[in-house]
């Protein structure tokens, strides 16, 4: 059962339905200035986010066809052995039964940490196996989104890795790290991608277009972090210089585009 998330924010929203409440608003109704609902508002910033999350995917794209074709980045250790990670855990996602509370407890930590992050306090945390939710003061579509693009697992391995390495040479070992990091991001996406059709409150609440670009944009940006890190020839400056060319060659075709039906 997919996981329920509740907030003060939300149950203050929800106690608006008294009826002494509903009758002054509706008595009020003539006065108040005409409204756009939010998620409409939303769901128009997300068709103009859809240009970035284009321009970024082919700028991945591009970075990591020329660094496999040119510089034979598909036989590296790091490569094949975040691939490797990645094949294992799709077998025991296939295969076994899943391991839905370590997921549930990574999704509420998530919540939790960002919500921290951005100034909130968490007054409950709950997890089971049938699902679970946090209360907090605080709730924005950063939120709401974030275990769908923030691989904790992944980041926690990274982690505990510069935390040991500060004490030990564990230098020899680093193809255990890769492997890791695949099994983890692997376990954040299959999680990701099955959780998604479930009807998600974190996606439906700001509304299931804006929230899923955000997630495309976000989760493509940590693969072309990763892809920076990993690959000895793809720099920041090359990365953005490749970005910059795709979106002025984007603008360009919109530019045509919109001249051509005018």
């Amino acid at each position: 059962m997919p996981p329920r998330k509740n907030s003060k924010l939300k149950k203050l929203h929800a106690s608006q339905g008294a009826p002494g409440v509903l009758s002054y608003f509706t008595a009020r109704r003539e006065r108040r200035p005409l409204t756009v609902p939010t998620r409409w508002v939303k769901f128009l910033i997300g068709i103009f986010l859809l240009p970035l999350a284009g321009v970024l995917t082919q700028t991945f794209f591009t970075c990591l066809s020329r660094e496999t074709i040119h510089h034979a980045f598909w036989a590296t250790e790091e490569f094949w052995f975040f691939a490797l990670g990645c094949v294992l855990w799709t077998i025991i996602f296939f295969g076994l039964p899943r391991p839905v509370l370590i997921y549930v407890f990574g999704h509420e930590l998530t919540h939790a940490i960002w919500v921290v992050a951005m100034g909130g306090r968490v007054s409950q945390f709950k997890v089971s196996s049938r699902g679970g939710h946090i209360i907090t003061d605080k709730h924005n579509f950063w939120i709401a989104l974030a275990p769908y693009f923030f691989p904790i697992y992944s980041l926690l391995v990274i982690a505990l890795w510069g935390g040991a390495s500060l004490f030990w040479d564990i230098f020899y070992y680093r193809r255990v790290l890769f492997a890791l990091i695949g099994l983890t991001w692997a376990f954040h996406v299959t999680f990701t991608l099955w959780m998604i059709p479930k009807g998600q409150s974190d996606l439906t609440y700001h509304g299931t277009f804006f929230s899923l670009v955000i997630i495309g944009i976000m989760n493509v940006a940590v693969l072309s972090l990763l892809l920076i890190v990993a690959s000895r020839h793809v720099s920041w400056r090359l990365f953005g210089r490749e970005f910059l060319e795709n979106g002025v060659e984007f603008s360009a075709w919109a530019r045509d585009w919109v001249q051509a039906l005018m």
